[in-house]
């Protein structure tokens, strides 16, 4: 039997307790649990997340979503009939999630982390606005003197956010070398100003300009927008966006704080934990390719883990052919660019820009990699092969990643769908991971009436809110369920640091 939820605002608890054995669905169910209570969550399920295991490229998971992908449902009845598209669909999305392998996916992991996130939602994370001011001013003074030396340089005041403009000053007045002229002007990317800015000081005064631009702009002004009374920003966690499984965070995007630059690490230092609290943030080491080698079951990669041994410099030893102790820095470098690349499936070309070497010396790169680890090679071919077959792959969890484009007769859509049939079920698995690891958490803190709780779900990184009394305890609780939350020939390995 199925209940429709958006006709139930009263009553609740008289409901939830005499139906126990009653299954309650509804769409997007996050945004129903203001008037919801965690004691009912065992038997209310979601069909939003439902449709979204099974059509995860969809961009909506909503009733019109399901009904166009099952528009048998109300055979010509009112399709606003949002209760009994919900009683009709609801048997139809279990049963095709159960038989493409998903069911405890959906139950244990994607369903439990709808309460999880809307609690993070509602908690919020705590900033410093006045400190947020000030960074702003100097964000500000910092642009400003750019500007002028821009300016200056350049022999005349234009606008440097214009990329027309800016492409006639740098390719036209002052003559720069590598102008590449679209429909629109020159380009003025990223990767065509990084390639100058050693020769020519003006790009390295350009790329400062952006950087300090955007930080202003998007966090300095940005964050501030999203503070609530409370002081806190409730951003809101995407559940239902990625096509790999990844959790997604906007208004604003908290997964997106910068780290890079001195200055960008000052916007972590904005947000702070309550009173009588601190910040325990627990971070996977080098989760991706710790898969890549469980997937694989590559002998010399477990080997090299199980050790603990500094995998790029391992790999460093193995492709360029030196002792492990005569690994130089570079070479290391270029060894962490080459494992990273492998996880995503990287070609000679990606790989030489990258390291800004020739495409033939990246290519030998990778030759000598697969060389060395040939069960990796195995294991990313037989991915392909998998998707070329089933047009998916899918995580050690179940979950799939559609590929409709990999028989694509465009060269470069097929390639990027082989891509993504190398890297999907490596990063699906670290998000299915992760979701799980939060799961756990959340229910190991309640069961322990801890008042600590997760604020941040930042990818391979949890961030906890915890209080001081707590943290032994909640410490204990993160680590070992992040370690423990899967059975992998490479052991999961967090690294756990505590700080306001």
């Amino acid at each position: 039997m199925f209940i429709n939820l958006d006709f139930l605002k009263e009553n609740l608890d008289k409901l939830f307790n005499r139906c126990k054995d009653t299954c309650f669905v509804t769409f997007s169910l996050k945004e129903k649990l203001t008037f919801l209570m965690n004691d009912y969550y065992p038997n209310l399920y979601d069909l939003s997340v439902a449709h979204y295991l099974l059509n995860p490229l969809a961009t909506e998971h909503n009733v019109e979503a399901v009904l166009n992908d099952y528009p048998d449902i109300l055979s010509g009845e009112d399709t606003k009939l949002v209760a009994r598209a919900a009683f009709l669909s609801a048997p139809k999305l279990f049963a095709k999630i159960e038989s493409l392998g998903m069911g405890d996916l959906y139950k244990d992991i994607e369903m439990p982390l709808v309460s999880t996130l809307y609690e993070m939602e509602e908690r919020g994370i705590g900033i410093n606005r006045e400190e947020l001011h000030e960074y702003s001013k100097e964000l500000e003074v910092l642009i400003k003197n750019y500007e002028e030396e821009i300016y200056k340089m350049a022999g005349e005041e234009f606008n440097i956010n214009s990329p027309q403009q800016l492409g006639v000053i740098l390719f036209e007045k002052m003559q720069l070398p590598g102008g590449k002229k679209t429909k629109t002007g020159y380009s003025t990317a990223v990767d065509v100003l990084e390639k100058l800015q050693e020769d020519y000081p003006i790009v390295g005064k350009i790329l400062e300009y952006r950087t300090y631009s955007k930080l202003n702009s998007t966090y300095a002004e940005g964050l501030s927008n999203y503070v609530g009374e409370d002081q806190r920003i409730h951003g809101s966690f995407q559940q239902m966006v990625t096509a790999t499984g990844r959790l997604s965070s906007t208004e604003p995007n908290l997964q997106n704080i910068p780290i890079r630059t001195e200055m960008g690490r000052v916007f972590r230092s904005v947000f702070i934990p309550k009173e009588g609290s601190v910040f325990l943030d627990a971070d996977y080491s080098q989760v991706e390719l710790r898969l890549l080698a469980s997937l694989s079951k590559d002998e010399k990669l477990i080997e090299a883990y199980r050790k603990d041994a500094d995998i790029h410099r391992v790999t460093a030893s193995e492709v360029f052919h030196v002792p492990l102790e005569e690994v130089t820095p570079e070479l290391r470098r270029n060894a962490k660019a080459v494992n990273f690349g492998i996880v995503y499936g990287i070609s000679a070309f990606g790989l030489s820009e990258g390291l800004s070497i020739s495409r033939q010396e990246a290519k030998e790169y990778i030759e000598r990699y697969f060389t060395s680890y040939p069960k990796v090679k195995e294991y990313l071919d037989g991915e392909v092969a998998f998707a070329r077959e089933h047009s998916f792959v899918k995580t050690l969890f179940g979950r799939r990643r559609p590929l409709p484009e990999i028989h694509a007769s465009n060269f470069m859509r097929r390639s990027f769908s082989e891509r993504v049939a190398m890297n999907a079920p490596i990063q699906g698995t670290a998000a299915d991971i992760i979701k799980k690891a939060m799961v756990i958490v959340d229910q190991k803190l309640s069961e322990k009436n801890c008042q600590s709780r997760i604020v941040l779900q930042i990818h391979d990184e949890l961030l906890l809110e915890v209080v001081k009394e707590e943290l032994e305890t909640v410490k204990d609780i993160l680590v070992s369920a992040m370690e423990h939350v899967v059975s992998l020939p490479v052991p999961l390995i967090v690294e756990a640091t505590v700080g306001n």
